[in-house]
Formats: structure tokens, sequence, C-alpha cells
């Protein structure tokens, strides 16, 4: 628990240290490994501002300094470490769940509260439409700033949150439409309330009802995914991740502190678990890697929106064509083959 709290104190010291706007946050929120394109980029900001306010034609100038940074952030992606990869998929301005909704989606009606106890506002979902296709839509939400990040508890749903999955997930198949999850936690909520309410059956029966419905389901990891807390929302025909994003039964900080009571080795930690897109598709356990755009998802939300976009509708479409019955063998049957070329026979 404890870190879980160190890490919402991070971010709000740091946002109320800082004492800038949100046109600043993409400068300063550059990561230890990209410092080499800091100089260039704040370059590049003050020809922009330069160019706005004057006469003054810098586009060429502009041009060829951005063509540098893309150059030189391609070669330090290419060859990301874990532990980098997990700084990228926690990056504060990577797109949100509540960005893809606005941008990829139409026409949505939010379904609140599990009809047992309260609303998790860290968990939104309801009916939408994604191009042609009708849908349920269920996302976990982080927050972009503090008072959202507080509002939606840093995207650490609790048991009533994920009773609201099970409820939408019954929806969805109540009225035959297809669901689309998205992960983005670094775990269920850890408290003692948590506990209480029954945490741990909460994420069961998500699971359980997963494996029950007739209706295509597809997942996506948009940054952490983190635990039983993505788990409960992954157990799907098909997982995605974008390129960035991780996936893990427990954090690199917490997996360090359990192995050798010592967070600093996070990055040792982080090499062992197998939480990268490329691991995980190696090992069979997700289905695709969407590509980011250079520069990692927070450097082109757009696009970052639109690739995920794409892929979402092209497996809707591949599910629609599969009877309902195959879908539910096919589902079982890959989350049963998970782990099998590890046994020992």
């Amino acid at each position: 628990m404890a870190e879980w709290l160190c890490r919402g104190l991070q971010i709000l010291v740091y946002r109320f240290d800082s004492g800038l706007g949100l046109q600043n946050e993409s400068i300063l929120n550059i990561l230890d490994f990209e410092a080499q394109v800091l100089s260039i980029e704040e370059k590049i900001k003050e020809l922009r501002n330069a160019s706005a306010i004057g006469d003054v034609n810098v586009a060429n100038e502009i041009s060829k300094m951005q063509t540098k940074v893309d150059k030189i952030l391609q070669q330090i992606y290419q060859k990301l470490t874990p532990w980098q990869t997990v700084q990228v998929a926690r990056h504060p301005d990577r797109p949100k769940f509540l960005d893809y909704l606005k941008n990829a989606f139409s026409n949505f009606v939010e379904l609140s509260g599990d009809r047992l106890f309260a609303d998790d506002y860290a968990i939104i979902g309801g009916f939408a439409q994604i191009d042609d296709i009708k849908c349920v839509v269920i996302g976990q939400e982080k927050g972009s700033d503090t008072e959202s990040r507080l509002k939606h508890n840093f995207g650490m749903p609790k048991p009533e949150g994920y009773r609201k999955v099970y409820r939408l997930l019954e929806l969805a198949d109540k009225f035959s439409l297809p669901i689309i999850s998205f992960i983005d936690t670094s775990g269920a909520f850890p408290g003692v309330e948590s506990e209480e309410r029954g945490q741990a059956e909460a994420i069961a029966k998500c699971m359980e009802k997963s494996f029950q419905i007739n209706v295509p389901y597809v997942s996506v990891v948009i940054g952490e995914g983190g635990s039983g807390g993505a788990v409960a929302m992954a157990t799907s025909d098909y997982i995605l991740m974008l390129e960035y994003s991780i996936y893990s039964v427990i954090s690199p900080e917490g997996c360090s502190s359990i192995l050798w009571r010592d967070e600093k080795k996070s990055d040792i930690a982080a090499d062992s678990q197998k939480l990268t897109a490329s691991d995980l598709l190696a090992l069979k356990i997700i289905d695709e890697i969407v590509i980011e755009p250079i520069g990692g998802a927070h450097r082109n939300k757009e696009q970052t929106i639109a690739n995920v976009k794409l892929a979402l509708c092209n497996y809707l479409k591949d599910l629609r064509n599969m009877h309902s019955e195959d879908r539910k063998q096919y589902r079982r049957a890959k989350f049963k083959s998970i782990g099998d070329q590890f046994l020992i026979l």
C-alpha cells in the first residue's frame, strides 16, 4: 500500500511545485533517457512562438530540427530497457481512457454504479459506437491532473468498480453487443475498505462472467496493466497492447520489495518480469502489439488513438464472423494454454 501512496504523493508534489500550466508539460515531463532531445524541443517551441507572434517564417528550420528529434527518439526507443518501458507506460501525458472515448467513439451513454454499494469513478463504462459498430465500452481512468486523479482514485478500482464491470458484461450479453475494454491501472485499490467489501471476489466474478458471455470481447492495454486489477478486464477473446505499455502480475517496485527488500532494484525486477508487449506476444499471452508513434503515445495522442481504433475495429469484425459457442471455446482454450511452454513433463 505504501507504494501506491508514494506514487500518488509524487504526482501531487510535482503538480503543486511546478506552478506551470499544460502548455509546458510536454517539455517538463521529458523522461531521463530522453534528455538529449530536451534542448532541441525547447528551441522548436521558441521558434513556433516567435513565428506565431511576428512574420518570421521558420518552417524550414523547425522541420529540420523536428526531423533530428525524431531520429534521436527512434534510436532511443529501439533500445528501451524493460524499466524504461515502465516509465513510458506511466508517462502522465499518455492518452487516457477518456481521450479514447472522446475521439474514437460516438453516442456514448454512461451507465453508473454497481447497484449494490456505490459508483466507482476509477472505471467508466456504457453504451457507445465505434465506426458503425454498436458496443459496450469499459475503461479504467487514471485522470490527467490533480483534481481528476483524486476523483478517479489514480485508476485503482475498488470492489464496486469491478461489480460495475460485471453488470456491464451482463448487459452487453443481454443485448448482444460486443465489448471493448481499456486497461490502464497500477492495480486494484489495496486499502482495507476494499478487502472488507470483497475485492478478490469481485475480480474473480468478473473473470468468471467473461468466460460465460456469448458476445465478442476485445481488450487493449493502453498504459499499465497491473495485477488482478488488469486481468479482471482482460479476460477476453483478444488482448492488444500498445507498444510501450506493460502488463504484469505485480509492479517492479512491489516485486523488488518482496524479493530483495529494496525498491531500488526495480530495474532488475522489470528485466525479469517479462512485462513488455514484445515479451508477452512471444509468450502468447497477448495477441497483437499496436504500434505507437515515434517517441511514444504521449508525443502524438491523435495518431495513437487512430491506431488503436483501427486495430479494435478489425478484431471486432473478425469476431463477428465466429459462432458464439466457437468464441467461448476459443476464449477458454486461450487462457488454459497460457504457460504450457513452461510445463516440465
